[in-house]
């Protein structure tokens, strides 16, 4: 394991996700103190996540073409120059004008998050013995949830004690440091491929990174569903949340998530495996961890419309954190198991472009249901996006060479 390079990568993701945790709370609870509806605040989000669909395809591919490090400094000074020019968004400005410009800059800071994430991951395989991978990726995904978690409080709590404007300058300083870092310390080589990669390569010909990308897309929109608008809209207007509290609560949520991602291969036994072996034992457990979260997430929406109670909700949702971080501490190792190790950017660069895409779904739904039917519908919708992922899941297959099996491509 080549543990430099493996701490400059972490600590540029970790300056990144402290930052992009920071400014989602700050721009969600900064426009909803302004007045805006549900729905004009998911569409803030919205080119965030429709971003993501296309960068992480072709990011994938830039990747395996000019190597790693240049898509990660590319994503840390996009972060840096998106929130330089947020801090410019005054609260006089119409309405109309506000969203279009504050939507353009969320565009910006999804190609650059997805760019940092896409680099990230995928320098996980080129940096780290085989034999440790589950590890190592359950360790880099926990700890960058629970910072994003941080963030989350972050933005918060910086949003009441210092304003809008100055929260941003200070979030620029920390990816800004971050950003100094990868371009002093990292390899410029990191991560490409040996032979010119086809445009044509970021779909993915394996059967098995398809279904698993499907599942991943129908998971994380069945987090967001719930997750963006409409629970902490909900926190505000119903149980009468301070912008403070509902920071911290889903800051909690988020650092809890990452925990239990980070300690998944103990629980569940662990697995030395390499990379290019067999899948074997991850397989039926993303099978029973999917059931297992569509059976919460049921009980969850049964529940919060029997007993109109803040506490229930709370445990309910920590429930589905501790499951929910458990199928995707999965997905993020078995995306890794099957993609080709000659060029690991393109495989994770479709399967995330399949996550930002059940983002950009989950958030606008969240708004619509929550206008329409409040949390309780978002919860329902949720459970109907779990139960589809679980189905996928019953379709993952191990292989033996990702990218190089016959039996495992849809190309003949």
């Amino acid at each position: 394991m080549n543990v430099r390079t493996y701490a400059v990568v972490t600590g540029g993701y970790w300056a990144f996700t402290l930052t992009d945790g920071a400014l989602r709370t700050l721009v969600l609870l900064h426009f909803h103190r302004l007045g805006y509806s549900p729905v004009a605040i998911a569409f803030l989000f919205l080119l965030y996540e429709a971003m993501g669909v296309v960068t992480n395809l072709v990011g994938g591919w830039i990747g395996a073409r000019w190597g790693l490090n240049r898509i990660l400094v590319a994503g840390l000074t996009l972060q840096v120059l998106t929130l330089g020019a947020m801090s410019l968004a005054a609260d006089g400005w119409p309405r109309w004008w506000s969203v279009l410009y504050v939507m353009g800059l969320q565009a910006l800071s999804g190609v650059a998050k997805d760019l940092t994430k896409l680099s990230s991951k995928s320098a996980v395989k080129v940096v780290v013995a085989e034999g440790a991978l589950f590890r190592a990726v359950a360790v880099l995904t926990g700890s960058k949830n629970a910072l994003k978690g941080a963030g989350f409080f972050a933005g918060a709590a910086l949003l009441g004690a210092v304003g809008f404007a100055p929260t941003l300058w200070i979030l620029m300083a920390v990816v800004g440091a971050g950003l100094v870092t990868v371009v002093v310390l990292l390899d410029a080589d990191l991560g490409r491929a040996p032979e010119p990669t086809r445009l044509g390569a970021i779909l993915s010909p394996s059967q098995s990174v398809n279904r698993l990308s499907v599942a991943r897309l129908l998971l994380f929109g069945s987090r967001d569903i719930w997750f963006v608008v409409a629970l902490p809209v909900a926190l505000a207007d119903r149980a009468g949340w301070s912008v403070e509290a509902i920071g911290a609560f889903l800051a909690a949520w988020v650092v809890g998530y990452g925990g239990v991602q980070a300690i998944t291969p103990r629980i569940m036994g662990g697995s030395e495996r390499s990379a290019g072996a067999s899948v074997g034992r991850e397989i039926p457990a993303a099978r029973r961890w999917a059931l297992a979260l569509t059976v919460v997430t049921v009980v969850l929406a049964v529940t919060t419309s029997l007993w109109d109670s803040v506490w229930v909700l709370v445990g309910g949702l920590a429930v589905f954190g501790v499951v929910f971080a458990l199928n995707s501490s999965l997905h993020s190792y078995l995306i890794l198991a099957y993609s080709n190790s000659a060029a690991t950017s393109l495989d994770v660069g479709f399967y995330y472009s399949a996550n930002a895409a059940g983002r950009l779904i989950g958030t606008l739904l969240s708004g619509l249901l929550a206008l329409w039917g409040g949390l309780g519908a978002a919860l329902w919708g949720s459970a109907l996006f779990v139960g589809a992922s679980w189905l996928c899941a019953l379709g993952l297959r191990p292989v033996e060479s990702p990218g190089a099996d016959p039996s495992d491509t849809l190309a003949s």
